[in-house]
């Protein structure tokens, strides 16, 4: 039997999603679900799926094994309640949402329900991680400091320039570096950002930051430095460097490969995977088959602290002060 799948959002990342679920084995694309009804209606037309416009709807009328939820920042809760009431193991797009207590009180209910969630932080099941984390535990982090740095968006009236809908860059995009980070150097103690505009053209509707900086303190004693900026054209990209007392991790480029120096040994390189949705997306859907929890590398909880280091980099910025997290 072919494990049966539905997808809410049908946007670009659910695009990228799908073009590794389709030439899974055992697995059936049978349901999308989008606000906008044509949207829904065009890719559930290509993958012979039924289509809808409410998660509600779309979940009472299937029986489904999983979905994946790849919905905007702001879009979030709705979809996550309806998984949760009829039990249905869910992969989530990252960020999992703007609003703190709305994703805390969904935190809450996966812990006490115990069901299966994973987070889209694919960046977790790279070799080149999996291998920096491995040389950390013997070695501890001090210091890292990585950047996400890019030109102005191409489309200013789209929801990823309205820091309200988006959460601004360090939210919705530096998030994985973010993420790396907490990974990495373990949970983060208090936060300090700053952040500045007037460089990028600002139409009626545009309100996200041309670029940010954001100071980290980890429970750990390790600090960070994270950079993003949408407003650089020429000589960004993205990179992680992170400083032990015998180590040193270099990634570098979106599939983040890394070299990695270690005192009197030869650098040693691993090359970032091509297919990084497929193979997390693989992995879910094996935990799903087996409640093998271990095959999940970032849960809906887990996840949430990363969305909430970025908000709280965000409160900063608004506030001039530094803001220390709970938990």
């Amino acid at each position: 039997m072919s494990l049966q799948i539905g997808i809410i959002g049908s946007g670009s990342i659910a695009k990228q999603h799908l073009a590794g679920l389709a030439k899974m084995d055992n697995v059936k694309v049978a349901t999308f679900c989008d606000v906008i009804e044509e949207r829904a209606k065009e890719m559930a037309s290509e993958h012979g799926a039924k289509s809808y416009t409410d998660p509600a709807t779309m979940f009472s009328e299937n029986k489904l094994d999983a979905v994946w939820i790849c919905l905007p920042p702001f879009a979030h809760g709705e979809a996550e309640r309806q998984a949760l009431a009829h039990k249905i193991p869910f992969f989530v797009e990252k960020p999992v949402g703007l609003d703190r207590t709305l994703s805390r009180e969904l935190a809450a209910e996966v812990q006490r329900t115990g069901l299966l969630t994973s987070v889209g932080y694919m960046n977790r099941f790279r070799a080149s991680i999996q291998r920096g984390r491995e040389l950390l535990r013997n070695d501890p982090p001090i210091l890292a400091y990585g950047a996400w740095i890019g030109k102005a968006p191409s489309r200013p009236g789209h929801w990823w320039t309205q820091k309200d809908k988006s959460g601004g860059q360090l939210v919705e995009q530096t998030t994985h570096t973010v993420d790396l980070a907490r990974y990495l150097l373990g949970d983060a103690e208090e936060v300090f950002a700053f952040a500045t505009q007037g460089f990028n053209p600002r139409p009626e509707g545009y309100s996200i930051d041309d670029a940010s900086t954001v100071a980290v303190k980890f429970k750990n004693g390790a600090i960070a430095n994270l950079m993003s900026a949408c407003a650089c054209g020429i000589g960004g990209g993205v990179f992680l460097n992170v400083h032990a007392s015998k180590t040193c991790l270099r990634y570098t480029g979106w599939e983040h490969s890394v070299t990695i120096e270690q005192a009197g040994q030869d650098p040693e390189k691993i090359a970032g995977e091509p297919d990084i949705f497929a193979l997390e997306d693989a992995q879910f859907l094996k935990a799903v088959s087996t409640g093998d929890r271990s095959l999940i590398r970032c849960d809906y909880p887990d996840g949430l602290k990363t969305a909430e280091l970025a908000l709280a980099a965000n409160e900063s910025m608004a506030t001039g002060k530094a803001v220390k997290l709970s938990g």
